[in-house]
């Protein structure tokens, strides 16, 4: 095992039986793409997306026991949006042990929001998959330390769509950005809306929730980060 991997796992806490899951974790579909050997990691951030919510899930519900169900949502939400998990992601050096391909790397790939939120969930699903749910809990919620003082300091500066709109208001004025559900999903009584938010007719990025305001702030998320992105370094 590389030294990067046995610090990314001093850091976590936990010593995995089957190093070769962490590996996959961290492997990104353009290594595997040069690499056809090497499994990358979308399976594994698929299944880490859905133990993470589970875990905020319980950890919120218990943590404001006053809180109703849309307040819950939104602070989930913020604790699992692609930013909030990058930083996350470097906080424990998951950035240090991407597997990468080379034109990937010299584009800044090790950099890159999406790869590094992914790679962090790609993480919890290998704790899983190496553990189980109750092993991987106590991992993850370490991580995240007091979610209270992280809510605080996130919720304070959170208003992805004031901050879109900002952002490209300089260049193209104050109508530029639009929102458009593109799909909806269950009952009425459980709802779940799919939102694309566009740049004039481009389109920047998706994002879903249990309401109209929150799928379209997810989406003004994912707009910003690929506008961070596409910034020259």
């Amino acid at each position: 095992m590389s030294a990067s991997l046995a610090q990314l796992q001093a850091r976590l806490g936990y010593t995995f039986r089957d190093p070769a899951l962490l590996e996959r974790a961290l492997t990104h579909p353009s290594y595997s793409a040069e690499h056809p050997e090497s499994e990358n990691n979308q399976r594994l951030e698929f299944l880490g997306d859905a133990i993470l919510q589970i875990l905020l899930a319980e950890a919120l519900f218990h943590l404001f026991p006053t809180d109703r169900e849309g307040v819950l949502t939104k602070r989930r939400a913020l604790l699992v949006n692609q930013n909030f998990l990058a930083a996350l992601a470097r906080e424990i050096g998951a950035d240090a042990c991407l597997r990468l391909s080379d034109s990937e790397e010299k584009t800044g790939g090790r950099d890159r929001v999406t790869a590094l939120g992914d790679a962090f969930e790609a993480i919890v699903g290998a704790l899983y998959l190496d553990s189980d749910f109750a092993a991987t809990r106590p991992v993850i919620m370490a991580i995240y330390g007091d979610l209270a003082a992280r809510l605080a300091s996130t919720e304070e500066n959170d208003n992805p769509k004031g901050r879109l709109q900002e952002h490209v208001q300089p260049l193209h004025g104050n109508h530029a950005v639009r929102y458009e559900v593109i799909s909806t999903e269950g009952e009425d009584h459980a709802r779940s809306y799919h939102v694309e938010v566009f740049l004039l007719d481009r389109p920047l990025g998706r994002g879903h929730g249990t309401s109209k305001k929150l799928a379209e702030e997810s989406a003004a998320r994912m707009a910003l980060a690929a506008l961070a992105e596409s910034q020259p370094s």
